[in-house]
C-alpha cells in the first residue's frame, strides 16, 4: 500500500518520518515550545500558501477563464476547487493562530501578554502577532462571507456578489500585505534579528 495515494496517507507518513528524524538524531529533549513551533510553522505554510496561491495563481485564472469566450470559464474551480481550498485556508489560519498563541506562552513568562502589549523585548514577535490576528479577522470576518456570496453558498444578488467581490478581494490582498511584514517579524524573533 503506497500511503502516497492519499492525502491522508501523505500527512501521516510526513509526520511518521519527522518522529524518524527526531529519533534518528537523537533529540530526546524536545520541549513544548519547539513542538509548538513547529506546528505553528506548518500551519503557517498551509495558510500563507493558499493565500498566495489565491492571490498569485486563481484570482488571475479565474479573470483569464472570465474573457476567454470560447473557453471553459471559471465553473470547475469555484464549483470544485475554490471551496476545497476555502476550507483549508481558513482552517489553516485558525491552526496558525492557536498555536502562534501557544508558541508565546511557551516562550516566557506572560508571553501572550507580553507580545500583544508590545513590551520590551516583545515589539518584534509582538507586531508579527498582531498582524496576524488581523490577518485572521479578515480570513473568518472579510473573506469568508464574502467568497459564499461569490461562490453561490449563500444566495446573493448579482449586486450583493459584485460588491462581495470587491471586499475579498481587497481583503485577501490586504493579507498578502501584511503578509510580508508579518514573515519578517515571526522569523526574526526566533533568530535574533534586532529589528
Amino acid at each position: 500500500m503506497n500511503p502516497l495515494t492519499s492525502v491522508l496517507g501523505t500527512i501521516i507518513s510526513g509526520f511518521i518520518l519527522a518522529i524518524l528524524i527526531v529519533l534518528g538524531l537523537g533529540m530526546t529533549g524536545i520541549n513544548a515550545l519547539e513542538i509548538e513551533v513547529w506546528l505553528h510553522v506548518l500551519a503557517g505554510v498551509v495558510w500563507i500558501g493558499l493565500l498566495y496561491y489565491f492571490n498569485f495563481v486563481q484570482v488571475p485564472a479565474v479573470g483569464e477563464a472570465l474573457g476567454d469566450e470560447g473557453g471553459p470559464g471559471p465553473a470547475a474551480i469555484n464549483k470544485y476547487v475554490a471551496p476545497r481550498a476555502l476550507l483549508w485556508f481558513r482552517w489553516g489560519a485558525v491552526a496558525t493562530w492557536v498555536t502562534g498563541v501557544g508558541a508565546l506562552q511557551h516562550l516566557g513568562e506572560g508571553g501572550v501578554v507580553a507580545a500583544f502589549t508590545l513590551q520590551d523585548g516583545w515589539q518584534v514577535i509582538g507586531i508579527g502577532a498582531w498582524l496576524g490576528t488581523i490577518m485572521l479577522f479578515n480570513v473568518w470576518v472579510l473573506i469568508w462571507p464574502n467568497q459564499k456570496k461569490i461562490l453561490g453558498i449563500v444566495d446573493a444578488s448579482a449586486d450583493q456578489i459584485a460588491g462581495a467581490k470587491k471586499v475579498a478581494l481587497m481583503a485577501s490582498r490586504t493579507n498578502t500585505l501584511l503578509s510580508i511584514p508579518m514573515l519578517m517579524c515571526m522569523t526574526g524573533h526566533m533568530h535574533g534579528l534586532p529589528f
